[in-house]
């Protein structure tokens, strides 16, 4: 029951035979005969079907729900049968807002230090996709932002604030300022992230504050790719403070305060809401809340 209630998650979450069979590792008669057994055994149907997936049926929607709760505490259950064996060990998949990237390692490293049989994986991701990717379990945390989108079911952990700033090189514009109001920095040829992004959208808002339309040059997905450009002398960004600093260009770029508005947004880590935690989870949390309590920035 449990490795069906977990294929069915996997077609859910694709919602293609095919690609929820690789993802599995198994064929898809095999995928297509272990639904339809699922649905024997429940007594309903669970996906429309045609000539290909077509969706859940009410029904399957339901299933899915129970299906999240079986699989995420059977995990659990195996979880702290291993740690309580064995110590604290396994593998955390944690994603990451671009924004934050660079500052993982503050959490990750002491972690690690702690418990030196913890691996990780980490990818970039946008605040949508990491909710997203918790509720399907492909993921066990991220850092993301804490407020002006909704969340969810999720329990929190904020770490530290972004606070704005224009980004330029050393001979770019406003090199040689203190401050700049976000009126100013409208009419220069900025790089921003996408607008996928939850920075962007805030980047944006704050622009409209001020009055002003933003239509930057260059659009990316990549902090890389905007310090690379911002490097150029022809670009600027916007950036939260912690993030133009962390990536190391001191002598190649001017980090200038953005005013009118002086916003600030909390960053923090999130994972779903669940009692009890995996013991990963939970020991994972408990860093970010001694982080905090020490100050993460």
């Amino acid at each position: 029951m449990i490795d069906k209630l977990e294929y069915f998650m996997a077609l859910a979450r694709e919602r293609h035979f095919a690609r929820a069979a690789e993802e599995l590792g198994i064929s898809q008669p095999t995928l297509s005969a272990a639904i339809r057994q699922l649905e024997d055994q429940l007594g309903v149907v669970l996906v429309n079907r045609g000539s290909r997936f077509q969706g859940l049926t009410p029904e399957g929607q339901r299933v899915l729900e129970w299906a999240r709760r079986i699989v995420g505490d059977t995990r659990t259950m195996r979880e702290e049968m291993r740690a309580a064996r064995s110590g604290l060990s396994g593998h955390i998949r944690l994603a990451a807002i671009p924004t934050t990237l660079a500052l993982v390692q503050r959490l990750t490293g002491p972690f690690q230090k702690k418990h030196p049989d913890v691996t990780f994986s980490i990818v970039s991701a946008n605040s949508l996709q990491i909710l997203s990717q918790l509720e399907n379990f492909e993921i066990d945390a991220g850092l993301t932002y804490l407020e002006n989108e909704p969340l969810g079911r999720v329990t929190s952990v904020p770490l530290y604030e972004e606070r704005y700033c224009l980004v330029t090189a050393r001979n770019g514009p406003f090199a040689d300022r203190e401050s700049v109001t976000w009126s100013e920095a409208g009419n220069v040829s900025l790089c921003l992230l996408t607008a996928d992004m939850q920075n962007r959208r805030i980047i944006n808002r704050h622009f409209a504050e001020a009055g002003v339309d933003v239509q930057p040059r260059l659009e990316s997905n990549s902090m890389i790719v905007l310090f690379s450009h911002v490097l150029t002398g022809r670009w600027c960004s916007i950036m939260p403070r912690n993030t133009a600093k962390s990536f190391g260009f001191h002598e190649e770029i001017s980090i200038v305060s953005l005013t009118e508005p002086e916003p600030f947004h909390r960053i923090g880590l999130v994972a779903t809401y669940r009692e009890p935690f995996t013991p990963l989870v939970s020991a994972l949390l408990h860093e970010a809340r001694t982080l905090a309590e020490a100050g993460f920035n």
